[in-house]
């Protein structure tokens, strides 16, 4: 089963309206807009997209307008993470018969889940889909911490999990993984202030909320570790730092949307319980944008 993702793929938020429903005339722009600046590929409904603070109903809608946007132009993963196996088998199989070329797989849970339970979890979602698996690891937002041995473990008992997404923020975890998997499980970046490391120890992409303020520096510290000029990809990872730590400081769809009104792009508030950026940290984000320039 091939994966199709390489490079950075754009992770669009979930805009709202003034009264709180999910705006997806403008959702389409915004995927638009990341398209036309070049990205390689998109992922909707991610922590940036805020799909875990959608009800069912937005879910769907949400993932159906970001496919409809999108159109084939680039390959999409959808994240489809939910408490329940039955709630993320159902929304895989959404994504899947709306076009999606992948899922995103972010094992979540209440109680603490043993290592067999993680793997009946994904195994049960890849028997209910026929498209890769992107898995994905992040125990900041998800509460569970899955070990490069488990992660690789999974690759090898569920066919469609062809990919795996790293957020720890340890370079190390990337290179057990390569170690353990004799270096053919594709790797993405999910930690954006790891980008440079993780792109030059060989990670196939980089996950990332960050084009959606601003898209070309991240194209080039990619273009630039392709071309294997790492001197000039360390130059521009340093430039965008400032952005990158923005977003970790302030999180990600409160942060991307006040960027994105600094902009002139009106994708209204987060979904509570997240609030707004405060005015300090919008200042701060205001300044380096500007630094940044178009």
């Amino acid at each position: 089963m091939q994966t199709p993702f390489h490079g950075i793929i754009a992770y669009p938020v979930t805009p709202f309206t003034a009264d709180g429903g999910a705006d997806l005339p403008r959702l389409r722009q915004l995927i638009d807009r990341l398209i036309a600046d070049g990205v390689h590929s998109i992922a909707p409904l991610g922590s940036t997209g805020e799909s875990a603070y959608l009800q069912d109903g937005e879910w769907d809608a949400v993932a159906s307008a970001s496919l409809a946007a999108v159109a084939r132009r680039v390959p999409t993963v959808v994240g489809i993470s939910d408490l329940t196996t039955a709630g993320a088998m159902r929304r895989a199989r959404h994504a899947e018969k709306e076009g999606a070329d992948a899922v995103m797989v972010l094992p979540v849970s209440y109680w603490k889940l043993s290592e067999e339970e993680i793997v009946r979890h994904v195994a049960r979602i890849g028997d209910a889909v026929g498209i890769p698996i992107m898995l994905y690891n992040n125990p900041a937002t998800s509460g569970i911490d899955m070990s490069p041995e488990l992660i690789v473990r999974i690759w090898r008992a569920v066919p469609n999990v062809t990919m795996v997404k790293e957020s720890t923020g340890d370079i190390q975890r990337m290179h057990r993984l390569a170690q353990l998997s004799g270096g053919e499980l594709p790797l993405y970046n999910g930690s954006n202030t790891l980008a440079f490391a993780a792109l030059a120890a060989g990670a196939r992409g980089w996950c990332t909320a960050a084009p959606n303020l601003h898209a070309g520096l991240p194209l080039a510290l990619y273009a630039a570790v392709q071309a294997g000029d790492l001197a000039r990809a360390r130059e521009l990872f340093f430039r965008q730092l400032p952005l990158l730590q923005c977003l970790m400081k302030g999180g990600l769809p409160p942060t991307v949307k006040a960027g994105l009104a600094l902009q002139g792009v009106d994708v209204g508030t987060p979904r509570a319980p997240l609030q707004p950026l405060g005015e300090a940290a919008t200042r701060e984000l205001a300044a380096v944008l500007a630094g940044l320039g178009a």
